[in-house]
């Protein structure tokens, strides 16, 4: 494995290089992608191995019989996450974002209202905009460079109409791995308001030392009646393309639910997407994954001491994920001008924080899974965008 490699993107229908200028001006001719959420790496020889083999093969049809398929996501979060869960239990969905519609969909009518803690993934945004639903943002509270939760004021926005609330965990985009007493308390918060607790994961096999992701289902089988998590080996071994997702629900009640609203819909599983993911959770996977985060912890440690340096930034010390969450609100600069010399002066395409929640407009989201050359280009490019500042 080599992640030093340089791999041309470049009109490869690439979201992350080929829609960058027309989302943010930046060309992709000099311009550094750091915005969209999948790693510029190709993913290990055994999931590669498994394309070859269905090209070989040479037919594409209808994917049969998933025992072996689901036996590896078993596999993986017991030997991964000391997770326990049963292959009853386990639907594919095409990615997170459908799975999150999927359950916005069954456990919740028009006008209802989900809960997100904010600033969080965008996408939810979307669908719940999209699936006629009210967005109750619950906002984390920033406490020196941490986020953290504030229940006692959530409980005072309750209304009754609330019926699902979402939790990103790892946090994306600030990077916390939740401890398990705010887990418990996040259970806490959802039983006290008879809410269905989805708990997004896509982010835990990607934890820095130091830190120790705990599945939402370690809090107890006691929340097991309201609980559907979320996994995927999507943003794990960068094949987001695949667009397979893992839905877990524990309760037989809830699964009947989702599995009749997964027939309504009409969803069945990309073979592709099964096939690389049952290649993925492998043991010859686990041990590219250990590869990969010592490599992006480099690159983090680069970045993070890079815009320490630069006066009016500060970085989130990240936890969990790929993506570094800046704050530029120190600079007394209007949210337009730091956008515009990340964009325009550093040629850095940069998802911007207001997308992800009100309280998210001075920040900026920085991916750093890509070369570590690119890593250095782009901090020397920010610090010359703000040397005036220095």
């Amino acid at each position: 494995m080599n992640f030093d490699e340089k791999i041309e993107r470049r009109g490869t229908h690439s979201v992350k290089w080929d829609m960058m200028e027309h989302n943010y001006g930046v060309s992709p001719d000099d311009g550094i992608p750091m915005w969209v959420a999948d790693m510029d790496f190709h993913p290990p020889e055994c999931v590669q191995k498994a394309v070859q083999n269905l090209s070989e093969h040479g037919i594409y049809g209808y994917y049969g019989d998933d025992t072996t398929y689901k036996e590896s996501i078993k596999w993986w979060m017991k030997n991964r996450h000391n997770w326990e869960l049963d292959t009853e239990w386990i639907f594919s969905t095409h990615g997170l974002v459908n799975g999150a519609a999927v359950c916005i969909e069954t456990f919740s009518e028009p006008g209802d209202r989900v809960i997100l803690f904010t600033p969080v993934y965008h996408s939810f945004f979307k669908v719940i905009k999209a699936a006629n639903r009210k967005i109750l943002e619950c906002p984390l509270v920033n406490n020196k460079g941490r986020y953290e939760f504030d229940f006692p004021s959530y409980d005072n926005l309750m209304t009754g109409k609330e019926k699902i609330v979402i939790l990103c965990s790892p946090h994306n985009p600030g990077g916390r791995v939740w401890k398990e007493q705010e887990l418990k308390e996040v259970a806490d918060f959802a039983q006290r308001h008879d809410l269905i607790l989805i708990s997004d994961e896509i982010h835990h096999d990607i934890v820095y030392p130091g830190a120790n992701h705990v599945p939402m289902t370690s809090v107890g089988e006691n929340i097991y009646d309201r609980l559907v998590m979320m996994t995927a080996t999507t943003k794990t071994f960068n094949i987001a393309g695949a667009h397979t997702g893992n839905v877990i629900i524990p309760d037989e009640k809830l699964r009947e639910e989702f599995k009749l609203k997964m027939a309504a819909l009409g969803i069945s599983p990309n073979s592709f997407g099964l096939f690389m993911a049952k290649a993925a959770y492998s043991p010859e996977g686990a041990v590219w994954v250990d590869n990969l985060i010592k490599y992006l912890d480099g690159n983090r440690q680069i970045f993070d001491n890079a815009i320490s340096k630069i006066p009016g930034l500060d970085t989130m010390k990240l936890e969990g994920t790929y993506l570094a969450w800046v704050d530029f609100s120190k600079t007394g600069m209007e949210q337009q001008e730091f956008i515009d010399r990340v964009q325009k002066t550093a040629k850095i395409a940069a998802s911007q924080g207001w997308t992800f929640g009100e309280n998210g407009s001075s920040f900026l989201r920085f991916n750093f899974a890509t070369t570590t050359e690119n890593i250095k280009i782009a901090v020397e490019r920010l610090g010359n965008a703000f040397s005036d500042l220095q």
